[in-house]
């Protein structure tokens, strides 16, 4: 059938507007953009207007400035890697559940190392006993880490490391593993995390100080360069800066400027930047704003090509970002928690339609407790099903051409470029976080972001809106930290006492001598020392005598919730209650936020420090990784009402009935502890009845706790 001409009337940009005023509310139709946490406004209708300036909106894939992705062919050819990030409590678990997922179609491994390993600790270090085999596998030898390989052929599957502080003993143990398995460094591939200047920033799983971390980053990129061709030396991570609250914008651009900074460190050894760049990847996190986590991967893309060219790199492959994505762990909800599968499932597919490299899918349980194996074959099954029957693989970055994501890719270049420049006249971002500065600006957007949510302007289904009347039960997974602990000192105490410790000490000292001198690389003598049954913590005990450890100023931002918090109700009759209470009392209520053990995890505890201080409550920050003791200490030097623990990575069971024995031991049973965070519900009882007097969990709005908070003190000071 002939088409006639012209068979349609063609409607002008005119025309939409004076039909749309006609339904927008008050007749504005800018009332229909959306201001993003990045401060970009999204309009409700883009055009081919929107897209006739922008300089790179008709790329093509495989070739500069990569924004349409790093390889020509994309998923078309070879779609992501999928990778399941796990570690449960032992290496004899965490290897039978590899091996289980590799068979079910997982096709590479992501560790998830415990808190005590990540901070240098072997299981035995009296600072760690709530920490063991919690929030991942715990590894103190090579003889842990022969165990999680165990039949895993290390020369075909590919492993990704989380790990940052342990850095050094932690990869030289995967290596020696290798070696005694029969596998040589040059056929190793996988990624080791080794980004140590976002754990300043936000995860606070540092061991050194800055500049020391910086020297370790360097070895590691100069040792793998030359012996490991396949390994990615380091993997630079925006993951933890989004779910510490950092906006996509912020996400991007501290990332970006943390790689430039990792590139200067290696150039600074004498190296060609095009003989390490090639192995240098990222991390994103990918969360639920859709479009805005499209556009700020096919943008990152675009300046880091632009960043790499500006170290004149001339190897396409130094040019061009590679990425692993997770979806978001901050966006799982405790509340009806089985939304949490739509959830991760959104993400996944804007990860896929960002382009990324490979992919983890969390699982829908992780914001109760570790995934179980049936919310774990779900979360890979996602993964599996947008692979094989979705078609979406055969198209090469379909979201190019769109009107709304090629003006959106380029806005958000724009927010992060101008974010990397204030940073490098600052001198980088080294000097950016050293200050304090970079810090501070993800706390506040993570205060803004959780007021938004209490106050009911952000929506999360179950937590704020069409909230369940009674919610069941969910099957979780315990770890019995103590029998995790045990086994762990009994294996120690095995390797301490069959090794050739005079070997041991000598390699030891040859660590703390190059670390003194500034001589020799530290990663070939981390191995060397590993190969004869040195531990983790005395790999990381031997650079301490020298480099020493970081110990982070504790600050918080103040106003940025009671700014964002726009809803009233109930907001201003609490500050009215504790100004009376202190005018009553000749005090303000004083509660000091804390966190015990390992976990550096601090968003929570910084939010909640926020808005209690400026509802009004004086508020005391404790310094991260402090025991119960000295919590107690510093709660009763501080004459506090109440402390409270913030808690995420599983310890609370050991750690808080800890705190409220200490507080009674120094003669404080006064004091009224509250716990808040990522608690199972099935624990609630236990922690009552230990003596708790309040607990909350994910989804609490801060006001509601505050008041619960300053009702208990109200009755323990009569």
């Amino acid at each position: 059938m002939t088409q006639p001409k012209n068979e349609f009337k063609n409607a002008q940009l005119e025309d939409w507007m004076r039909a749309a005023q006609k339904s927008a509310p008050g007749g504005n139709v800018d009332a229909l953009n959306w201001k993003t946490p990045d401060g970009i406004a999204v309009k409700p209708l883009y055009t081919a207007e929107d897209i006739a300036a922008l300089p790179y909106a008709n790329t093509l894939p495989g070739f500069e400035p990569f924004l349409r992705g790093p390889q020509a062919t994309m998923y078309a050819v070879r779609p992501w890697t999928i990778r399941q990030y796990a570690g449960f409590s032992t290496a004899e678990e965490s290897n039978a559940f590899y091996r289980k997922a590799l068979a079910a179609g997982g096709q590479g491994v992501s560790v998830a190392f415990d808190l005590a390993t990540h901070r240098g600790y072997d299981s035995d270090h009296p600072r760690v006993t709530g920490d063991v085999g919690k929030a991942g596998v715990a590894i103190d030898s090579v003889e842990d880490m022969k165990i999680l390989f165990d039949q895993i052929p290390l020369d075909k599957v590919s492993v990704s490391m989380t790990m940052n502080g342990a850095v050094l003993p932690v990869l030289a143990g995967y290596v020696v593993a290798a070696e005694e398995q029969g596998v040589s460094q040059d056929k190793l591939s996988g990624t080791i995390q080794n980004d140590i200047l976002k754990e300043f920033m936000v995860r606070n799983t540092y061991i050194y100080p800055p500049e020391p971390s910086m020297k370790i980053i360097g070895d590691i990129i100069e040792y793998t360069a030359k012996n490991m061709p396949k390994f990615n030396s380091i993997s630079i991570s925006g993951y933890h800066m989004q779910e510490a609250g950092a906006n996509q914008a912020l996400e991007m651009a501290f990332t970006l400027a943390d790689g430039k900074e990792y590139v200067k460190t290696a150039i600074a050894k004498g190296m060609d930047v095009d003989d390490f760049a090639g192995r240098l990847s990222f991390f994103w996190a990918v969360g639920m704003n859709f479009y805005l986590e499209i556009a700020k991967m096919r943008a990152a893309r675009l300046l880091w090509c632009r960043i790499m060219k500006g170290f004149d790199a001339k190897n396409p492959k130094s040019l061009m970002l590679r990425t692993h994505s997770q979806t978001s762990g901050w966006s799982l909800t405790e509340q009806d928690p089985y939304n949490n599968v739509v959830r991760t499932t959104i993400e996944a597919m804007a990860a896929v339609f960002g382009g990324t490299q490979s992919l983890h899918t969390n699982s829908f349980d992780e914001a109760i407790a570790l995934p179980t194996e049936f919310s774990s074959r779900i979360a890979r099954n996602t993964q599996l099903i947008i692979q094989e029957e979705t078609h979406i693989t055969n198209v090469i970055d379909p979201w190019a051409g769109s009107y709304m994501m090629e003006s959106l890719t380029q806005e958000m270049a724009d927010k992060a470029w101008a974010i990397i420049e204030e940073v490098e006249a600052m001198g980088g971002m080294t000097k950016a976080v050293d200050s304090g500065w970079a810090k501070l600006k993800i706390e506040a957007a993570a205060a803004e972001k959780q007021a938004r949510i209490d106050s009911g302007k952000d929506v999360i289904v179950g937590v704020n809106k069409y909230k369940l009347a009674k919610e069941d039960p969910i099957d979780i997974l315990a770890i019995d930290n103590v029998k995790v602990r045990d086994g762990q000192i009994e294996r120690l105490k095995k390797i301490r006492a069959t090794r050739d410790n005079a070997k041991v000490q000598a390699a030891l000292d040859a660590l703390t001598a190059s670390a003194e001198s500034g001589q020799g690389n530290l990663l070939d003598l981390s191995i060397q020392a590993i190969r004869l049954r040195a531990t983790v913590g005395e790999v990381s005990d031997a650079l301490e005598k020298v480099f020493g450890r970081h110990r982070a100023d504790t600050q918080k931002v103040t106003g940025v919730y009671a700014a964002a918090y726009d809803s009233a109700e109930g907001w201003d009759q609490l500050k009215k209650e504790i100004n009376e209470f202190a005018d009553t009392k000749g005090r303000r209520p004083r509660v000091m936020i804390s966190k015990l053990g390992q976990d550096g995890h601090d968003r929570g505890a910084k939010v909640v420090a926020t808005a209690f201080a400026d509802l009004g409550f004086d508020v005391d920050m404790g310094p991260l990784f402090q025991t119960p003791e000295e919590c107690a200490r510093q709660a009763i030097e501080n004459d506090v009402h109440a402390v409270g623990v913030s808690t995420l990575a599983a310890g609370h069971k050991t750690l808080v009935p800890a705190i409220i024995a200490e507080l009674k031991k120094q003669g404080a049973d006064d004091i009224i502890v509250f716990v808040g965070g990522v608690i199972p519900r099935q624990d609630y009882d236990f922690l009552y009845e230990a003596g708790v007097k309040g607990i909350y969990g994910p989804g609490t709005p801060i006001p509601a706790s505050a008041k619960d908070v300053l009702e208990q003190i109200k009755k323990a000071v009569g």
